[in-house]
């Protein structure tokens, strides 16, 4: 446990705290789990962060190429569809697609059925570099795997 016990905290403030926690049914352990599941999270992006640095990556590069990837062969993403699943504005999309294009991991394509519209697919230099990332990925799921399960046992539990 990461805490320091100390006496005598609790005080007027206090019960007015463990009233708002009896009304939501939490108990120390609810706050514990919670913690240390975010935890769990943030340990698996700073992973995330660091192997799409040691491929010269950023995070948004590799979320951005995951995106374009996971789309099935025969259909395709849209500049505006990274952006939606990105959760940024178009034009930061735009310029995140203009340095995938500049480092050769990804291609803009006009679409065939909107002219308007610019289609985005891996070039081979993206689908290697995506696939190496995505296999230590993988593995890192593995083996967090148990301990994300154990978090969602217990919820399901409740």
């Amino acid at each position: 446990m990461f805490c320091n016990p100390s006496a005598g905290m609790l005080g007027f403030r206090g019960v007015e705290l463990k009233r708002a926690e009896r009304e939501f049914k939490l108990t120390t352990r609810d706050y514990a789990r919670l913690a240390a599941f975010r935890h769990a999270l943030r340990k698996f992006l700073r992973f995330s962060e660091e192997a799409a640095a040691e491929a010269g990556l950023t995070m948004q590069h590799y979320h951005a190429m995951l995106v374009v990837r996971s789309c099935p062969e025969d259909a395709s993403v849209t500049i505006n569809d990274l952006a939606k699943q990105l959760l940024i504005k178009h034009n930061s999309a735009v310029e995140l697609v203009d340095r995938l294009v500049r480092e050769d991991l990804v291609a803009r394509e006009a679409s065939t059925a909107d002219r308007r519209k610019v289609q985005l697919r891996m070039t081979q230099r993206g689908r290697q570099v995506l696939a190496k990332l995505a296999a230590m990925h993988r593995r890192e799921l593995q083996r967090i795997g148990p301990i994300l399960k154990g978090f969602f046992g217990e919820l399901s539990r409740r």
